[in-house]
């Protein structure tokens, strides 16, 4: 018989082949990167692991080749490992920790003959994660779709009335997490959706919001939303360096963002990231305020500099130290 091997999820279609499998036993996916030496160190950790986990379906997805699989789960940074048990994920591990993965790995092992649902970790683990995502804002809607797409009509109708008043708040888009959407009924005691958070408190549903809307009490309830300038000039000058790309410092998620990330961790500069594909506004606002047209862009003080084609340009004429530290 051969043996065990870490199998390698090449398609959106293959991952969830082999996520079905997961009904019968323990799914180990490791999300990695070929440009990060900690995933190979992993993925030899979990050569090792088949051998003494034979009934464990180990995986190999790599992060930015399937981008949507990432998406969906959330992933943000390399090496991290999701646990799968009856198609639900029921576990999370970021980063290079060998022993931690290897306990958790024997830990869910051993119930795997039990439905997930009886495993009571996760569950602890599910609510930790829902209060976290409660208080991700002050003001925190847990919606079918996103602001730009709306997937209900309630969802479109408490958008409407939050867009009116300018009021700030951060959504969630539980139809793409099913986890989270029954969980959180559960959690919260509060069974439909959309479902409105102020400062990590269920306000309630559509009706509710409504009602203090009618009774004035809504306006006092939110922070009111900056302009998007406002917002914009806040962010350029959040650090003195910033670059905006797509994905951020632990995962870049297309080539040009790589490549600058490259020069700047080369150049020994402390800097920060923002993710433009997780902020429609910003990215297209960005555009039109900087009247720069693509990504990445880099500021340093407040000011442009450019994109990948000028940063290389200084990079190769000895001038990026200097402008990363004066902005000039």
């Amino acid at each position: 018989m051969a043996a065990a091997a870490v199998l390698e999820a090449g398609s959106v279609r293959h991952f969830e082949e082999l996520l079905q499998k997961s009904d019968k036993s323990l799914l180990v996916v490791h999300f990695w990167a070929p440009w990060a030496p900690q995933c190979s160190q992993m993925n030899e950790v979990m050569a090792e692991l088949v051998k003494v986990q034979p009934g464990v379906t180990f995986v190999k997805l790599e992060a930015e080749a399937i981008p949507e699989v990432s998406e969906k789960y959330e992933i943000t940074s390399v090496p991290t490992f999701l646990f799968f048990k009856n198609s639900q994920k029921i576990d999370k591990l970021d980063g290079a920790h060998a022993p931690e993965l290897t306990k958790r790995v024997q830990r869910h092992a051993s119930n795997a003959s039990f439905p997930a649902t009886s495993n009571s970790a996760p569950k602890e683990d599910l609510n930790e994660r829902l209060k976290k995502l409660i208080n991700v804002a002050p003001c925190m809607l847990f919606m079918k779709g996103s602001p730009q797409e709306p997937r209900c009509g309630f969802s479109r109708q408490i958008l409407d009335i939050l867009n009116k008043h300018k009021l700030q708040f951060s959504s969630f888009d539980i139809l793409s997490d099913e986890v989270v959407r029954q969980g959180l009924k559960t959690f919260s005691n509060w069974p439909t959706y959309p479902q409105l958070y102020i400062n990590g408190e269920l306000i309630g549903g559509l009706d509710i919001v409504k009602e203090l809307e009618a009774s004035g009490e809504l306006e006092t309830m939110c922070p009111k939303a900056q302009s998007l300038e406002d917002r914009l000039k806040a962010l350029i000058n959040k650090a003195s360096v910033i670059l905006f790309m797509k994905g951020n410092k632990q995962m870049a998620k297309c080539g040009f963002s790589r490549q600058i990330l490259e020069i700047l961790n080369n150049a020994g500069v402390d800097y920060e990231t923002f993710d433009i594909l997780e902020d429609e506004e910003v990215r297209q606002g960005l555009k039109s305020y900087s009247n720069w047209p693509t990504y990445p862009q880099l500021y340093v003080k407040g000011e442009l500099i450019g994109g990948l084609d000028i940063v290389k340009e200084l990079k190769e004429s000895g001038e990026l130290a200097s402008v990363l530290k004066s902005g000039h």
